[in-house]
């Protein structure tokens, strides 16, 4: 796309792959909003219109959302999906830390799937830009004491130590790897997000505001020496939008706003409307307290074992100047975010 280059509302579709996931159900609203005339997003039953009713009932949705069926591990029918579209923001991919059959319910999925697309949109001339939602996974499963920036790499992650932030890291290196070998006529963006909350569009609970759900209903042990870089939902869409829009937008973008440990999260969620005696209330953010999490982490499932022992002790810090310099993105008070995550959670019967 040249430097001159804009996205015309009234031209070709664009296409959202995984349209019914938490951050692209966003990111297909914030499409429409903007006047983008056609918006397909593909589901994996597309004649199930009761299960994405939430979809099809978006402001402005009536004859300009476009659900098709598609399948990561169906090629042929990511060909459908993309064909005459002008850009591809390809959301969909597995995300749960624990599962018996990491290879199958994750890598293949999301390695597979990412060059499912690409080869799709190399058989399409109108593709001009695919736009990518990594993760953090994919620059890091392990902070430490440096600035984590889009140089970053996540070098460590294995089918048996956090399998999920292996398939992101795979994934993406899968894109990466194609446009050097290919040289497609369209440009590949990255937005790499962390810990992602906000409201739901849908009544699916996401792996991260789960994260939030699980601490107000006291299925923590104790206030954990954990930290997590957060960012609002909305502020991810965006983010993806602005990456297809400026034509200036190359590589990846680091996607996070403010770090906040266990014990500064749990204090913003007393300062709400709460339940209060389900909050953790035992101090566990000790060398002491790390032991003993670390050692009742052996008797977790895999993936939280391998997330815990990895984590614990650690807090994530990063630089988030390019997103927010290049994309021009102006992070919403995450104070704000907290509150409309509670508030949605409640809404839709998760606590």
């Amino acid at each position: 796309m040249s430097e001159n280059a804009e996205f015309d509302a009234n031209a070709t579709p664009i296409c959202v792959t995984g349209a019914s996931g938490f951050i692209a159900a966003h990111l297909t609203a914030q499409l429409l909003e903007c006047g983008y005339t056609t918006v397909r997003g593909t589901v994996r039953n597309a004649d199930d219109a009761q299960r994405y009713a939430y979809l099809t009932s978006l402001p402005q949705a009536n004859g300009r959302l476009e659900l098709v069926a598609a399948d990561l591990l169906d090629w042929p029918s990511l060909d459908r999906a993309v064909s005459g579209c002008r850009c591809v923001f390809h959301t969909a991919s597995p995300y749960v830390l624990d599962t018996k059959h990491p290879q199958t319910d994750l890598v293949d999925p999301a390695v597979q799937g990412t060059l499912g697309i690409l080869e799709a949109c190399l058989k399409s001339p109108s593709v001009q830009r695919v736009v990518i939602t990594s993760s953090m996974a994919a620059i890091t499963d392990q902070p430490g004491d440096d600035v984590l920036t889009e140089a970053d790499w996540n070098k460590r992650s294995s089918l048996t130590r956090n399998p999920y932030y292996y398939s992101k890291t795979l994934a993406e290196r899968a894109a990466w790897d194609f446009v050097e070998q290919h040289s497609p006529n369209f440009e590949v963006v990255v937005i790499n997000p962390f810990m992602v909350i906000g409201p739901s569009h849908g009544p699916g609970l996401n792996t991260s505001n789960a994260v939030i759900a699980e601490i107000i209903q006291g299925k923590m042990p104790g206030i954990l020496s954990l930290a997590w870089g957060f960012v609002d939902v909305r502020d991810v869409a965006l983010a993806h939008i602005r990456a297809m829009q400026n034509p200036r937008a190359a590589g990846r973008y680091l996607c996070a706003h403010e770090t906040w440990t266990m014990a500064e999260l749990v204090s913003r969620l007393k300062s709400l409307e709460l339940d209060q005696h389900h909050l953790p209330s035992m101090n566990l953010d000790h060398a002491a307290g790390r032991l003993l999490v670390r050692l009742l982490s052996y008797f977790q499932p895999p993936g939280r074992r391998s997330y815990l022992q990895t984590n614990l002790g650690r807090i994530p810090k990063f630089d988030n100047s390019k997103i927010k310099t290049e994309l021009g993105i102006e992070f919403r008070p995450l104070e704000d975010t907290l509150r409309d995550t509670v508030e949605d959670l409640q809404r839709w019967g998760h606590i």
